[in-house]
């Protein structure tokens, strides 16, 4: 027997194992391996899903990141207006305060210079009318006796002096 020209024995026990290996591969065999190749391609399928739907879900978690970072900065935007509106407004109040106090101030500065002019005015008059009266009292005791009706009209002309408005 050589292996290179078999004979017509050797081909039919090799077709029988053959066949038989094959039945036993076909009964027990392939359905394993059947098996395993289906689970696998079911695994690599669902693998597949979920990574797209892991790649949809980073997709709508950037979506409202850059929602978020808009509204972010809207917020950051009225913030700013009103911190600017709110300064603005500090400083007009304090800009009003300001002038109010000046204009207070002022008012009691001219209230006082009046007050102070009243009063220089009558020690002026007060000086006036004694400075008068003493010249009146020295003229009229060279000239005059001492009479009633002199004193009287001395009295009556210090009033006047003293009452008369300087300007």
């Amino acid at each position: 027997m050589s292996l290179i020209t078999p004979d017509f024995g050797l081909i039919f026990w090799m077709v029988v194992i053959f066949g038989v290996v094959f039945f036993i591969l076909a009964k027990f065999g392939f359905p394993v391996i059947t098996k395993a190749v289906q689970k696998r391609s079911e695994h690599i399928a669902d693998s597949l899903k979920a990574a797209e739907l892991a790649r949809q879900s980073v997709q709508e978690a950037a979506l409202q990141r850059e929602q978020m970072l808009e509204q972010t900065r809207a917020e950051q935007g009225k913030i700013m207006q009103e911190a600017s509106k709110t300064k603005d407004a500090m400083l007009a109040e304090a800009r009003q305060k300001a002038q109010e106090e000046a204009a207070e101030i002022l008012r009691g500065a001219r209230e006082e210079i009046a007050a102070e002019k009243e009063s220089a005015l009558r020690d002026i008059r007060t000086e006036v009318s004694a400075l008068s009266l003493a010249v009146a009292e020295k003229i009229v005791r060279k000239e005059l006796e001492e009479t009633p009706e002199q004193l009287a009209l001395l009295d009556r002309l210090s009033d006047e002096v003293s009452s008369a408005p300087i300007n």
